[in-house]
């Protein structure tokens, strides 16, 4: 009888490899090159300082570097943590007002409130339990709604800088066309050509420094927690912890989403004073680490997520010099350059609102309530329309859902 032969035990040094350094390094390029605008765009329409902004990039970026690394090293899986681009997203129309009134601390201790919330429901597992009893089409409805603005943005950019705007937009679309995954890098370059050939650039002032971050003493306010906190929590549950797990699954890895969530939620609650919003399972740079270009075995890709969190680690580092040389692009190009960052993530959400799947079709209905509410942006009592969608369309989706069939009664004897 011949003898089992088990796997090697994992070996960081005869386990790295090239192509799982390139995957890792692609991923924190990706991120930087899309995500980042949308936290930078929520920073430049609050008005934030340079150093408040550099801080929020360091917090983002030393969280999920931190993540990445740890758990990808302990798992041995391409475990690919980033920061939550719906919920930066969510802050660029209610940011500036909190910031306005002095209530930046309000705003952080939402953010705490959110990682707590999230740290709850990934250990506890509840998380995995509200995704089954919550119809996808209304929380999708929720993620769509906050989305959407951004697409609405790009044509008024267009008409703003209809050269370095439009050319961005025309070079993402050729992007897509022949270099789906580099469609946003295409689409900068573009931008940023025209930019400095028509002069629209602000002057490039680069500042070479290593970024020290702001604490911000968090307070409480439960405007502030159900405004920001909650929407928060829930967009980055629905749009990115939940496909960060398919992809995970999808992939063969059998990952333990108690760990994975849970250590995500404690390392935002700890970078939160720092600037940061949330941080979650990645989706899209999870895919880069998990296929086979990274790897063609499988037990070795976690070498792309350890990759992966050393690059985003320094850059968080090198935070400053990034605000600054994001800083010489113009507003209408980095709106644009948001805009068509979000638009595969806005055509998922939209298709999951309309899609009512194993659901009743009265579930779609009730997930345009959510929608439309959401894209309103009311604010009732100061809170934001994330919120109050979620809440019109659970109880639309009540009134409108079938009551049970009865059984038929059995016949007479």
């Amino acid at each position: 009888m011949s003898a089992t032969i088990s796997p090697p035990r994992p070996s960081l040094a005869r386990d790295v490899s090239v192509s799982a350094l390139i995957a890792g390094m692609i991923a924190v390029a990706v991120s930087y090159a899309g995500p980042l605008l949308v936290v930078l765009e929520a920073a430049r329409a609050a008005g934030l300082s340079s150093s408040l902004t550099a801080s929020w990039v360091w917090a983002i970026s030393v969280g999920s570097g931190t993540v990445c690394l740890v758990l990808s090293w302990v798992t041995r899986q391409p475990v690919m943590v980033a920061w939550s681009i719906p919920g930066a997203a969510l802050l660029i129309p209610v940011l500036p007002q909190y910031v306005s009134e002095g209530r930046l601390g309000d705003v952080i201790g939402a953010y705490i409130a959110c990682a707590v919330l999230s740290t709850v429901l990934g250990i506890t597992g509840l998380f995995g339990r509200l995704l089954k009893i919550t119809p996808k089409p209304i929380t999708a409805g929720v993620l769509a709604g906050v989305l959407f603005p951004f697409a609405l943005n790009v044509a008024q950019a267009i008409v703003d800088q209809p050269i370095v705007a439009g050319g961005l937009v025309l070079g993402y679309l050729v992007g897509r066309r022949f270099t789906p995954r580099y469609a946003v890098f295409v689409a900068m370059a573009v931008g940023g050509v025209l930019a400095l050939a028509t002069g629209a650039a602000h002057p490039l002032q680069a500042q070479f420094a290593i970024t020290t971050p702001e604490f911000v003493m968090p307070t409480f306010a439960w405007d502030a927690i159900l405004g920001i906190g909650l929407p928060l929590m829930i967009i980055t549950a629905v749009g990115q912890n939940a496909p960060g797990l398919i992809v995970m699954h999808n992939s063969g890895y059998d990952c333990d989403d108690r760990v994975l969530l849970g250590v995500s939620g404690i390392a935002s609650m700890v970078v939160a004073p720092f600037g940061s919003h949330a941080l979650n399972l990645a989706a899209v740079t999870s895919a880069i680490a998990t296929n086979e270009d990274a790897h063609a075995d499988p037990r070795r890709r976690y070498i792309a997520g350890m990759s992966c969190g050393l690059f985003y680690i320094l850059g968080g580092f090198a935070a400053t010099f990034i605000v600054s040389l994001f800083s010489a692009i113009p507003p209408g190009m980095i709106t644009a350059l948001a805009g068509v960052a979000l638009l595969a993530p806005l055509q998922a959400s939209l298709h999951d609102t309309m899609d009512e799947g194993p659901h009743h079709i009265s579930v779609t209905h009730a997930a345009m309530f959510t929608l439309a509410i959401t894209v309103s942006g009311i604010q009732p009592f100061g809170i934001v329309s994330a919120f109050w969608g979620l809440l019109a369309g659970v109880i639309a989706y009540l009134i409108l859902r079938p009551r049970p069939t009865p059984p038929d009664e059995p016949d007479a004897d």
